[in-house]
C-alpha cells in the first residue's frame, strides 16, 4: 500500500488530522490497534477551545457540535461556600469555550472519515514505523494474521502515551520531563441534570471537586482522592454524599443524584517529551505530552499539534515548503509548555497537598490573590479559553 501520510491512532487527533488533510486532497491511511467501538467507549473531557472548534469547521465536521454543543461564557471557582465567577467572555474580549464530549467529536470524525473514502484499519497488530530518519519511511502491521506494509512520505504518531510511535525513536534522542501528583481524580458519569450551567471548580478542605457536564441531561463529576483509593470502594451513594459535602451550600441543594454510567480513577501527571519529531515521524497529542485535566488542556493541546502539522504538510504539498518540516517540534512545544504550566498552576492552586501545610496556605493565598482583582482574573481567563495558534511561516 502507498499513501502520503500514515497516521497511527484513530482517536480525535488522528481522525482530525486525516480529515483536514483530506480537505486539501492529501491522502492518508489510519491504523488503530483496537476496534472502533472500543475507541468510542473511552470517556474523556469535552471543553473545547475556539481554536479547536475552528479546526472542526475547517474540516467540515462542525455541524453537530454547533447544534448540540453548549457555548460557555464563564466558569466558576468555589472556595468553601464562596462562589467566584470568571467571566471568560468579558475578560477576553468575547472569547468562550464549548462543552461537547470527546466521544461525540470522535463519532463525528469517524462518520466523516467513512464518507471520505480514505482508508482506515482497526484491530491491527504489531504496528511498526520504520525508516523515518530517511527519505522513504514505511509502516508495517498485521491485520487478521496477514502482514502489510504502507509506504508513505510522513508518519504521524497519534497513538497516545502507551503507543508505539514514541518508543520507535532511537534511545538518546528524546528528553522526558515528568511530574506525578500525589492524588487522582475519581470521576462519575450519570444521566442526571447538571448541578449548575457553568462548570464549577471547587477548592475545599476535604479536597478538590469539579462539576462539569456533557449535556443538559448528562453530568460528569470528579473528586480528588488519594492515589491508593480503589474505584470499587466507592459506591454511587458514597460518591454523591462526598460530592455534596464539598459543594457550596448555595449549589448543594440543586444536586440530582442517580446511578452511574461509568466510574473510574485517573492518576494525575504532567509529561513532556522533547523533541516532538524525529526525521519524518511526528508525535502528536498524548504521544508527546500529558497534562492534568484541571485546566481542560489535554485534548486542546492535541488539537493545536494537529493544526501545526496540518498547516506544515499543506505547505509542503502545495508549495514544496519542505524547510518547514523541522519547525514542527519548535512551534508545538512553545504552546505545549504554556498548557503544561497553566495546568500545573491550576492543579497546584485548587488541590490540597498533604505533605506541606505551609505550601498549602501559600497556595490558598495565591488563589485568593487572583480571584480578588479583575486584571488578575483576566490572566486566568485568557489561558482558560486558549492561546492563539502560532502561524506556520
Amino acid at each position: 500500500m502507498k499513501t502520503e501520510v500514515a497516521i497511527i491512532g484513530s482517536g480525535p487527533s488522528g481522525l482530525l488530522l486525516g480529515q483536514l488533510l483530506h480537505s486539501q486532497g492529501i491522502d492518508s491511511i489510519i491504523l488503530e490497534r483496537v476496534s472502533a467501538d472500543h475507541v468510542l467507549s473511552r470517556i474523556r473531557a469535552g471543553v473545547i477551545e475556539e481554536g479547536f472548534a475552528s479546526l472542526m469547521k475547517e474540516a467540515g465536521i462542525a455541524d453537530r457540535m454547533q447544534a448540540e454543543g453548549e457555548v460557555h461564557h464563564a466558569v466558576e471557582i468555589a472556595v468553601g461556600d464562596d462562589l467566584h465567577s470568571i467571566d471568560l467572555f468579558d475578560l477576553t474580549g468575547g472569547k468562550s469555550v464549548t462543552v461537547y464530549g470527546q466521544t461525540e467529536i470522535t463519532q463525528d470524525l469517524m462518520k466523516a472519515r467513512e464518507a471520505s473514502g480514505r482508508r482506515s484499519f482497526y484491530e491491527v497488530a504489531n504496528v511498526c514505523p520504520q525508516n523515518f530518519d530517511g527519505d522513504s519511511p514505511f509502516v508495517t502491521f498485521e491485520k487478521d494474521g496477514e502482514a502489510h506494509r504502507i509506504d508513505c512520505d510522513y508518519i504521524a504518531g497519534c497513538d497516545g502515551f502507551h503507543g508505539v510511535s514514541r518508543p520507535a525513536i532511537p534511545d538518546g534522542v528524546l528528553t522526558e520531563y515528568e511530574r506525578v501528583y500525589p492524588f487522582g481524580w475519581l470521576g462519575l458519569l450519570a444521566d442526571t441534570p447538571p448541578v449548575n450551567f457553568e462548570l464549577i471548580y471547587i477548592k475545599h478542605e476535604r479536597g478538590f471537586a469539579l462539576c462539569s457536564k456533557r449535556s443538559e441531561s448528562r453530568s460528569r463529576y470528579y473528586l480528588q482522592v488519594p492515589l491508593g483509593e480503589k474505584v470499587e470502594d466507592w459506591s454511587d451513594d458514597r460518591f454523591w454524599e462526598e460530592l455534596k459535602r464539598r459543594l457550596p451550600s448555595s449549589v448543594a441543594d440543586n444536586l440530582v443524584t442517580g446511578p452511574s454510567l461509568e466510574k473510574s480513577i485517573a492518576p494525575l501527571r504532567s509529561f513532556v517529551v522533547e523533541p516532538m519529531q524525529y526525521g519524518r515521524l511526528f508525535l502528536v497529542g498524548d504521544a508527546a505530552h500529558i497534562v492534568p485535566p484541571t485546566g481542560a488542556k489535554g485534548l486542546n493541546l492535541a488539537a493545536s499539534d494537529v493544526a501545526t502539522l496540518y498547516n506544515i504538510l499543506k505547505r509542503v504539498y502545495q508549495d514544496n515548503r519542505t524547510d518547514l518540516i523541522d519547525r514542527y517540534s519548535e512551534i508545538c512545544l512553545r504552546r505545549v509548555w504554556n498548557g503544561v504550566r497553566f495546568s500545573w498552576w491550576m492543579t497546584k492552586m485548587l488541590h490540597h497537598f498533604d505533605e506541606d501545610k505551609f505550601e498549602d496556605r501559600v497556595r490558598d493565598s495565591e488563589l485568593d490573590f487572583f480571584l480578588a482583582d479583575e486584571n488578575r482574573r483576566r490572566i486566568l481567563a485568557e489561558q482558560y479559553v486558549g492561546l492563539p495558534y502560532e502561524p506556520v511561516e
